[in-house]
């Protein structure tokens, strides 16, 4: 029998990268899976697409209620909708580049796990998506960097304040994945976001999703607290290991 067979899970950023690739690993392992994104055309069956903005409080509202109505309650949380924006020193960032990071990566992270929690099963998991940016500091990364130290601040947190219930909580740290995130991060210019995974053999999105349901999938009495993840070249968010073309 599947690991997860008879399970219900929403996942966050399901339309690419690492929210889609575990949205799918967790239905390959019997879970039925709804994935919420703006761009739910790009949501693969089996899992079911509704759209999603994390950023706009009534979208998430309205997610968590068609959620709820299509699983008939929650056990799996995946927070993975994220984005980084430039690649520039503090003092040349924006205000509007500010407030998309930390809405994106804190607020909507922090507003889906309140709106979820009250229809999440007992045994139930949350697991959100972090960083090693939240871990180590590396330059030209502020914003981001900031919002994936408050996405691990507000996960022990929530594990202090959940002790006793029976509700799993992770956080998942990954280093370089190979995903669209660069090219979000540079605003579509491809040549940047191509020369981000050159010479080195970065990790998957799959990769990931296997971490995720390592997770979800440990005996009841268990909790992995945090998983940090990197590609054997990387040893911090900022040095990596490149060969030579």
């Amino acid at each position: 029998m599947p690991a997860l067979e008879g399970k219900s899970a929403v996942v966050t950023g399901a339309s690419s990268g690492i929210g889609a690739a575990t949205a799918q690993a967790l239905a390959r392992e019997g879970a039925r899976v709804v994935g919420g994104a703006r761009r739910t055309d790009r949501i693969a069956t089996p899992v079911t697409p509704i759209e999603l903005d994390v950023t706009d409080p009534e979208s998430c509202e309205g997610f968590v209620k068609a959620a709820v109505e299509e699983l008939s309650g929650i056990d799996i949380l995946v927070n993975a909708a994220g984005l980084a924006l430039g690649r520039d020193s503090f003092d040349a960032s924006s205000e509007e580049d500010e407030r998309i990071v930390l809405e994106t990566n804190v607020n909507g992270l922090i507003r889906m796990t309140r709106l979820c929690l009250p229809h999440l099963r007992d045994g139930g998991h949350i697991v959100n998506l972090g960083s090693v940016a939240g871990r180590q500091a590396y330059e030209k990364g502020s914003l981001y960097v900031t919002s994936k130290f408050a996405v691990r601040g507000f996960t022990y947190a929530l594990r202090e304040d959940l002790l006793g219930r029976p509700i799993h909580i992770t956080t998942v740290d990954p280093g370089l994945v190979e995903t669209d995130f660069s090219r979000v991060r540079f605003r579509g210019d491809e040549d940047i976001a191509r020369k981000v995974y050159e010479g080195v053999e970065a990790m998957q999105p799959e990769d990931i999703a296997d971490c995720v349901l390592f997770a979800v999938t440990r005996p009841p009495h268990v909790n992995v607290d945090e998983l940090v993840v990197k590609a054997l070249a990387q040893s911090s968010g900022g040095r990596i290991l490149r060969t030579e073309n």
